[in-house]
């Protein structure tokens, strides 16, 4: 009943709606007659004038006669302004305008025409200062820069002149621009009540463009609201459009159930806007007075309805209710709930006692299923168990195997090269020796050359013996140092100059004073010579190489951190997870892929922490950070 009243209202508020919205779209139509009919009158009479014989006897008279009776037809008519136009004075074609080309033609015609300020104060000064309106800021208007409106809105008339050999117009007009004897009588015609004689709250506007030139709606009590503007939304539909506007509307102050129709000129151009509507307040509030009464109506039934319909119904729903709390309560879970004994010993009663019987059975049953489920759950918890364990123990086999199999590879690999470089080695460290001593004192002139090529001898034993290292890590322990990374890294620059220097690649350093750090020196020179290796590599042909370390906290903890950028291929996103795994290369029949797997073990040893990203822009990213040494070490 509820929701078939608010159908119901609702459909009413909409047909009373239209009703409205057909009342107002009446009263527009009998504004737009009246404007039809001055303006057909206007013509008539000027057409009348134009062909009368006391016209015809003033076009044979000169001077005063001739401009009285002007004066004369013109306060008799009502017109604003009234004037012959011959034809010799009519000018070009391009320059008339249409209603004067169709009396020219031999056709009267008479439209609505704007006037600019200054073709009013040609006709008389008056009629400019009437046209003129100072515009007022309106809320929900188009915003603009203008802030006086000096044209006029004009209906403008010209009948043909063909009488004793002389050819012309006559052309009258009446200005609308503050004329409110005329948008006063529309309002008359439009609101007045010929039964009661009374006025409805109804307003009419004649509007140029969209500013007020002419209005009975007020601004304030007794000023009305001439130069203020029309909304946005109703300028839109009415005038670049060209649609009659049929709704409600916010007009100056208050809400209006509103009509306006489009004005055009001679030339068919929307150039304003006639207006009625009634204020919509009256009838708001009746809609609403409306709805309370049928609304109280409708409450004062329900009041006298409702305790009749519980009293009768409580013999057939109460039982229903109960049995519908049974249900809902097993539902949730309550095996126990039951109806117990009922008071109603109809079919009712018998389905009740029905249902205790089925939720018997049912709890039953369902004692046997959970039972057969614990003991099924158990036997599958006991499976699950052993499946893990073997699982577990699986993969670590499986661990144990990869490792065997790669130290296994690696041992095999050291052997190798520890024999096959450690044999020119010593071939190379022991002719050195006997240069030495076979230069004798002219060996100082190349004592740079042979401590370098010591210094790179040693390395070479160094490098060896870390690969020994990784193979078995627990045979050697590192003897960590204080390092300064800034001129280590220059050194290690020094080394690969002949491959960067080969490849075309520069190389750019931003080496900023950071902390000195706890790694053995060869090892991280180790670090640094392969990781600029493996960037030259990369690049293949020039590129650019920037080297950067700078100071930085990670886990509340100082250290240094070394960045090495290149302007490479850099690696797919694929394979990033697998760069540090031992004998992982992308370079095809090229290295081993042990160099990021030494270089990690060595940071890591170190409590640091190697990483690699690939580069938005292009290129790669190896970042090194180290933990700072602490205070006394040397």
């Amino acid at each position: 009943m509820p929701l078939l009243l608010l159908l119901g209202m609702t459909r009413w508020t909409a047909d009373y709606d239209k009703v409205l919205i057909a009342n107002v779209e009446s009263d527009l139509r009998i504004a737009e007659q009246y404007l039809a009919r001055i303006m057909e009158t206007t013509g008539e009479e000027l057409t009348g004038v134009a062909e009368s014989v006391r016209f015809a006897e003033v076009l044979a008279a000169e001077g005063a006669a001739r401009e009285r009776f002007l004066e004369e037809t013109q306060a008799r008519l009502g017109l604003d302004f009234l004037y012959i136009l011959p034809v010799a004075e009519a000018g070009p074609t391009a320059e008339r305008w249409p209603v004067v080309e169709a009396a020219l033609g031999g056709r009267p015609a008479t439209e609505i025409d704007i006037f600019r300020s200054a073709e009013l104060a040609a006709f008389d000064a008056d009629l400019a200062d009437q046209a003129r309106i100072d515009l007022i800021p309106t809320r929900a208007a188009v915003p603009t820069d203008r802030v006086v409106e000096e044209r006029g809105m004009v209906v403008h008339s010209a009948a043909p002149i063909r009488r004793n050999g002389f050819e012309g117009v006559l052309v009258g007009g009446i200005l609308l621009n503050r004329n409110l004897q005329f948008i006063d009588t529309i309002n008359a015609l439009v609101y007045l009540n010929a039964v009661t004689g009374g006025e409805r709250q109804g307003t009419a506007t004649l509007f140029l463009d969209d500013v007020r030139v002419s209005t009975n709606v007020r601004l304030f009590e007794d000023v009305r609201a001439l130069g203020t503007r029309v909304s946005a939304v109703v300028r839109e539909a009415v005038l670049d459009e060209g649609r009659t506007w049929l709704n409600r509307a916010f007009v100056v102050n208050d809400w209006y159930i509103s009509g306006y129709l489009p004005l055009r000129d001679s030339f068919g151009n929307a150039v304003g806007m006639l207006y009625v509507g009634f204020l919509e307040a009256p009838f708001t509030a009746a809609k609403r007075q409306a709805v309370l009464v049928i609304f109280a109506a409708f409450s004062g039934v329900l009041l006298l309805s409702v305790p009749l319909f519980l009293w009768m119904a409580k013999g057939i729903f109460a039982p229903l209710e109960k049995m519908n709390q049974t249900m809902r309560r097993v539902g949730e879970g309550d095996l126990n709930a039951r109806n117990g004994e009922t008071r109603s010993t109809d079919e009712i009663g018998q389905v009740a006692g029905h249902l205790d019987d089925l939720l018997d059975e049912l709890q039953d049953r369902d004692a046997k299923l959970r039972a057969w489920a614990d003991e099924l759950e158990q036997r599958v918890e006991e499976r699950t168990a052993e499946l893990r364990d073997a699982n577990a123990k699986l993969e670590d086999t499986w661990q144990q195997l990869v490792m065997s199999e790669k130290l296994a590879s690696i041992g095999e690999i050291t052997a190798g090269v520890a024999h096959e470089i450690n044999n020119p080695v010593a071939v190379i460290q022991g002719n050195l020796d006997v240069m030495r001593e076979s230069l004798g004192e002219r060996a100082d002139s190349v004592a740079v050359e042979l401590d370098l090529i010591d210094r790179q001898v040693a390395r070479i034993n160094a490098i060896v013996g870390k690969l020994l290292q990784f193979a078995r890590p627990h045979e050697f322990s590192g003897a960590e140092e204080a390092v300064d990374l800034g001129p280590l890294v220059k050194d290690c620059l020094v080394l690969v100059e002949h491959v960067l220097s080969k490849a075309e690649i520069e190389v750019e350093t931003d080496l900023a004073e950071a902390p000195r750090v706890r790694i053995e020196a060869g090892e991280m020179q180790q670090v640094v010579v392969n990781l600029l290796v493996n960037a030259a590599q990369a690049m293949k042909e020039a590129g650019m190489i920037r080297l950067a370390l700078r100071e930085e906290m990670r886990d509340g903890r100082e250290g240094a951190l070394l960045s090495v950028r290149d302007t490479g291929p850099g690696v797919p996103d694929t394979l990033i997870d697998k760069m540090f795994d031992p004998f992982f290369t992308t370079k095809r029949a090229e290295g081993t892929g042990l160099g990021l797997s030494i270089s990690q073990t060595l940071i890591q040893r170190a409590g640091g922490r190697i990483t690699y990203r690939n580069l938005a822009e292009g290129g790669a990213e190896f970042r090194v950070w180290l933990p700072a040494a602490e205070a006394g070490e040397a």
